[in-house]
Order: C-alpha cells, then sequence, then structure tokens
C-alpha cells in the first residue's frame, strides 16, 4: 500500500511528478503563446502568457524548495521536452488562423478551381509560364484547418499540381470561405 503521508514518497515520487506534468503543462501553453503572437492574435497570447508564467511560478517553487533533489532537475528537463511536442501537437490541432494557399497547375485548372468555389473559397487564377510551358496559378485564403480538404481536391482534380501554404497574419475584405461571424470573430482577434 502506498503512504501519501511519506516525506521519501512525496519528496521522490509526487514532487517530481507535479513538476514534470507543471512543466508539459506551461510549455505547452507558451507553444501556443508564441503561435499567437505570431499571429497578431493580442488577447489569447497574453491570456496564455498568464497561465504560463503562473504554472510556471508553481514548478520553479518546488525546485527551490528542493535543491538537493536530483530527480525533480530530470522531471524539470523531461517536461520542458515532453511540452514542446505536446504544444505542437496542439497548435495542430487547433489550426489557428489563415493561410495563403498557392497552387501551380501544370495542365487546365478549370476544374480544380471550379470545385474549390463549390465549397464557397475566393479564388483568383492567374495565366503564367513555367519551366514546362504554361501553367496556372491559383491563389487562395483559407482556415488552416480547411487546408486536408483542399489537398484532397487538388489531388482529386489536378494531382501534378505544386502547392504551398504560408501563414497569413491579417486579411481584409474578399471571400475567404468565412461566415460574417467567422469573419468578425477573425476582425477581432488579427487587429493590431
Amino acid at each position: 500500500m502506498i503512504d501519501f503521508h511519506n516525506a521519501e514518497f512525496i519528496s521522490w515520487v509526487v514532487l517530481p511528478a507535479l513538476v514534470f506534468f507543471a512543466r508539459v503543462i506551461d510549455v505547452s501553453i507558451g507553444t501556443l503563446r508564441i503561435i499567437y503572437v505570431s499571429k497578431g492574435i493580442k488577447l489569447l497570447a497574453a491570456l496564455c502568457g498568464f497561465f504560463e508564467v503562473l504554472v510556471w511560478l508553481v514548478a520553479i517553487t518546488q525546485i527551490m524548495q528542493n535543491l538537493s533533489n536530483w530527480l525533480i532537475y530530470v522531471t524539470y528537463a523531461a517536461g520542458f521536452s515532453s511540452g514542446n511536442i505536446i504544444g505542437i501537437f496542439l497548435e495542430e490541432k487547433l489550426a489557428v488562423g489563415y493561410v495563403a494557399l498557392r497552387i501551380i497547375a501544370q495542365k487546365d485548372a478549370t476544374e480544380l478551381v471550379e470545385h474549390i468555389r463549390e465549397k464557397n473559397y475566393g479564388v483568383t487564377v492567374v495565366g503564367a509560364s513555367g519551366l514546362s510551358g504554361r501553367v496556372r496559378l491559383v491563389f487562395s485564403i483559407v482556415k488552416r484547418k480547411d487546408i486536408p480538404e483542399l489537398v484532397k481536391i487538388i489531388k482529386k482534380y489536378n494531382p501534378k499540381a505544386f502547392y504551398s501554404t504560408e501563414d497569413v497574419k491579417m486579411i481584409s475584405n474578399g471571400t475567404t470561405g468565412m461566415s460574417a461571424k467567422s469573419i468578425f470573430g477573425a476582425r477581432y482577434f488579427l487587429r493590431k
């Protein structure tokens, strides 16, 4: 039976576990905060910063009170590494913000453009010249979370197309496949 009142158990099991989980939480939040800062989402960045520092203070206080416990140092470092991985995973799942989608279609892009427009995304098409002749440049601003759906459309209707994305910090006017409510939310969080 585990004795939760045993000082040695608390020092060598409970405290290192708490420090590990506190570090995972604060680094995960810190990763999200950095992403929000880079996208100009001030309110969420500030909120994340508050909780990141609060959790970090709890962890560092425990370390300072237990300087002779080497296991806390190891769990602190392990929590930092794990927090980075979890933070990146969370950011990928949240898919915050918008991206500029650029497609270079090697063949006629009419069918591809029609299907993207059917999904209610604004699309701009420009004729250009590439290494192997005439190409179509297709541009759109879309939510990051919509990229997998658009990639499926690209692969289905123009499988040899080259495409890339780039984060967008601000949007203004135009058609992005967003409802009026989501446009308001984007402008609220993205404004300077």
